[in-house]
This record gives structure tokens, sequence and C-alpha cells, in this order.
């Protein structure tokens, strides 16, 4: 984007130049995260959940900005962006934003991005290093952005979310109690469900044939039951006596 400020000519590059992720185990937690997100506010128009987008918060400052491996913005509207710049979301910074460690990460990076969301506003802000299997977590209070001391079972002020740190490493749950799942697994999950809805049919299908045949079956009987009648009264016999 560009845009005329003071009689300058200020470019919001829409991309860092930097990848997404250093290798498949970051890029996998980074989708998984987005991903899910995006299904829990499937229904809510007004937010929006973005990956690896960059972030501007002041107008004029092209220089002053990040991009969280995943942040989600409580009350701006779904829609395709560029960047987010934050000055045309109503000043709305994202609430939650997630970080995925790799092996190229530094401290000194790590605490700059820290700095960064605590000053402009971030109120929920998590880092898992899948590799140690390490999350941590901060939240907003007057002070700033303080450390939560337990992550194991925290659930997400604003998402509603739950982390568990297991043997196997972190789980997210969704507030029903869901898992997040990856594409693969929903994947299959959908073609299960398809199955399922697939034999439910036939199952159907083959009781109202059996039932169509009862049906039959019934209208046979009593036909044949009309005729012995008819015959019984020919012989002067009255079947209601029988």
């Amino acid at each position: 984007m560009v845009q005329q400020l003071n009689s300058r000519t200020i470019t919001y590059p829409d991309s860092d130049g930097q990848p997404m992720a250093d290798n498949t185990k970051q890029f996998q937690w980074i989708v998984v995260i987005k991903e899910n997100l995006e299904i829990l506010f499937v229904d809510n128009p007004n937010v929006f959940v973005a990956g690896d987008l960059l972030w501007y918060p002041v107008e004029g400052d092209n220089k002053t900005r990040q991009a969280p491996d995943a942040m989600v913005a409580i009350g701006r509207p779904k829609r395709d962006r560029g960047s987010y710049r934050q000055w045309e979301e109503n000043d709305i910074a994202p609430q939650v934003v997630f970080e995925i460690l790799s092996p190229g990460n530094r401290l000194k990076e790590m605490n700059k991005k820290l700095k960064f969301y605590e000053r402009y506003g971030v109120e929920e802000y998590y880092i898992y290093d899948p590799d140690r299997v390490d999350l941590a977590g901060w939240l907003r209070t007057e002070e700033g952005l303080d450390a939560i001391e337990e992550m194991d079972g925290w659930i997400s002020p604003r998402l509603e979310i739950r982390f568990e740190e297991g043997e196997e490493g972190l789980t997210l749950y969704y507030p029903d109690g869901r898992k997040f799942l990856t594409s693969v697994e929903l994947n299959q999950r959908a073609e299960v469900a398809e199955e399922r809805a697939e034999v439910a049919e036939e199952r159907a299908g083959v009781a109202e044939e059996r039932a169509g045949v009862a049906e039959e079956r019934a209208g046979v009987a009593e036909s044949r039951l009309t005729v012995l009648e008819e015959k019984l009264r020919e012989l002067g016999i009255d079947p209601a006596t029988l």
C-alpha cells in the first residue's frame, strides 16, 4: 500500500521478505493454530484471524511492524488484507497473538517481540516451542503483559480455548472440548462422517424396503381373507361366528 502523508509518500510493504516458517514442524503448528481459530470463529463475521500478516500499529511509520505467526482481532470484519494497518481498523490492535519458535529464533528477537506486543495493546501473548515442548503465555494487566505462572490447563479469557501440556506435547481444545486437529485429521473425520451418513441412508432404505414388503404381504393376506369370507357366506356361514 502507498499512502500520501504530510506531502511524503509512505509505502507499507505487504511482505517483510522473511519466510513464514523455518521448518516443517513450525509451519505445521502455525497452520493448525490459525486454521482452528478460523473454524472457532467461522460464524462470527466480526473476528479476523490471520497468519504471518504484517501488522503496522502506527500511521506514518512503516518501520514499526511485526508479523505474528497467528493473530486474532476481535471486532474487525473478515476480509482479505495485504497487511493489518491499525489506523484503518478502528485503531483496534489484535487482542491475541501466537508465536511458534524454531531453532533460528533468538532470545533478543523474542524479547523485542514481547516489548512490541506489550506496547501496542496485545492482551494475550502465547509462545510455543515444539522442539522443547515448552509453552509460555502472557496476560495484560495494569502493569502490562505479565507472565502466566501455570499454562497447563490455562483457558484463554478472550478465545475460551484450553491449553494442555502432556507427554505427547501441547494440545489445544475448543470451548466445547473438541481438540484442535490438523487438516489431515479434519479430512479423515469428514470422510468417516460421510461414510456413516451413507451407511445410515442405506439402512434407512433397507428398512423402507422391508416395510414395503410387509405391507404388500399384509395386503395379500387381507385379500385372501376377504375371498374366504365371501365363500363362507355363499355357504350360509357367518364368518363372524367362527
